[in-house]
């Protein structure tokens, strides 16, 4: 197979899978010809790391991402990869397209109605599709979930309940960085749960209707510090002297100190924002109920500051019942500089709760049994590495292809998965349960 030219826009933290797989796994179908990003610093930072992996790196063109168009054009690129914050997702989909190429695209698609609307229209008039990179769905124990369900052995799909929870150390960073204004992101119900919602509309194979949501900030920013006593803060966590557990120390991790801390004057990006500071509008506490289209109920519910993070998952169907529990990390503990650590063997060994994944099937009149979860190598269970096949040797077309669990996405996939969010964000605003006509997006979601 010949092998695709890439132009990628973004060299954030999210980036490094891309990268790794063109300088990795997939350097026999993959080039990378153009590397953009507003930060020259970033950019040179990830040319050096493909450098140290063997990659010849002269021939890649780099800019700022108002440079896309000419480097489209004047290397010949296939495919577009967007790995951007979320605000600027429409505009260089919108724009890749009408320069000729396909796009893959870090989830969510977009945060806007608005935005859905630009990127369907120009989808309909240029042909070109788009990736959305639900990788979620690849991960072993969802697929697990997925197949189970769609081998019929707990019937007709009634109802589903799905608790998710961001713990003090990846909950709390949301609020250090540029997602801690709902305006860059659409908030978690866009950022985040469009991962989860997109599981659950894979799950039972439906579309959503109708959201009534309730949330809010209530946990972090200065509000809230100022209501539970603590003590005035800076803007962003110091550098020097002890720490609070709150604190991200760009200094403790060499590649975000590289990242960031080293590429701040080129930005005045600060990654490390004090999660009780001015600013923050994204909530931390949320709770919905989607109606689907085929007759589901969804409870969903999302909290962003947990002593421990996994999720929960309840499938309840017309044979009996599947329930899905994942345990990712069971506590966030500091050492005595104040630092957070994430270790799980630094768990004593009398500790309550343990990482681990547990799925469960019980029909009725049954007793529950324990279905095993296979695992991969790799981030996700060898998830990633599933989807980076699909994005580098596979075919941008409808979603599914020939994958019987039909894990590939396509930008219907990820309209689908924000369209929880855009109703659920808009619920927020009036207190009133919002449709997905509603939303007026101009195009058919049905399956």
């Amino acid at each position: 197979m010949t092998k695709r030219r890439y132009v990628v826009v973004g060299t954030g933290h999210r980036v490094h899978m891309y990268l790794g797989a063109i300088s990795g796994d997939h350097a026999g179908d993959a080039e990378l010809v153009g590397l953009l990003d507003r930060n020259p610093g970033r950019v040179q930072y990830h040319l050096a790391r493909l450098q140290q992996t063997g990659l010849d790196t002269s021939g890649v063109v780099t800019g700022s991402g108002d440079d896309l168009e000419r480097v489209i054009a004047d290397q010949h690129a296939d495919r577009v990869i967007i790995t951007t914050p979320d605000f600027t997702h429409a505009d260089y989909i919108v724009r890749a397209m009408e320069a000729g190429v396909d796009v893959v695209v870090e989830k969510p698609l977009t945060m806007r109605p608005d935005y859905a609307r630009r990127i369907i229209e120009t989808v309909q008039r240029t042909g070109k599709q788009i990736v959305v990179t639900h990788n979620y769905r690849y991960s072993p124990r969802n697929s697990a979930l997925k197949e189970l369900i769609k081998s019929g052995k707990i019937g007709t799909v009634l109802s589903v309940t799905f608790e998710w929870v961001l713990d003090t150390a990846h909950g709390a960073d949301y609020f250090r960085r540029w997602h801690r204004d709902k305006a860059n992101s659409g908030g978690l119900l866009i950022h985040k749960a469009s991962h989860h919602f997109d599981l659950v509309n894979w799950w039972i194979a439906d579309v959503p209707q109708r959201v009534y949501a309730r949330g809010g900030v209530k946990f972090y920013g200065d509000q809230n510090a100022d209501a539970r006593g603590l003590a005035p803060r800076p803007d962003r966590g110091t550098h020097d002297g002890p720490h609070t557990p709150w604190e991200l120390d760009l200094r403790n991790d060499p590649t975000l100190k590289a990242l960031y801390l080293d590429n701040e004057s080129y930005d005045g990006y600060h990654r490390d924002q004090d999660v009780f500071s001015a600013g923050v509008t994204t909530e931390d506490n949320l709770a919905l109920v989607v109606d689907y289209a085929g007759g589901p109920v969804l409870s969903y519910s999302l909290n962003a500051h947990s002593p421990w993070e996994g999720y929960r998952v309840a499938v309840n169907g017309t044979e009996g019942r599947a329930e899905l529990e994942v345990i990712e990390r069971a506590a966030v503990l500091t050492d005595d500089q104040g630092n957070v650590i994430v270790d799980p063997s630094a768990l004593p060994e009398n500790a309550g709760r343990h990482g681990g994944q547990r799925l469960t099937l019980q029909r009725h009149w049954e007793p529950a049994v324990e279905v095993p979860i296979p695992e991969g190598a790799g981030g996700h269970g060898g998830g990633d590495a599933l989807l980076l096949n699909d994005v580098f040797q596979g075919h941008i077309t409808e979603a599914g292809g020939d994958d019987w669990l039909e894990r590939p996405s396509d930008w219907k996939d990820g309209l689908r998965s924000i369209s929880v969010g855009l109703m659920g964000n808009e619920s927020l605003r009036t207190g009133q349960p919002v449709s997905l006509e509603d939303l007026d997006l101009g195009v058919d979601l049905s399956r």
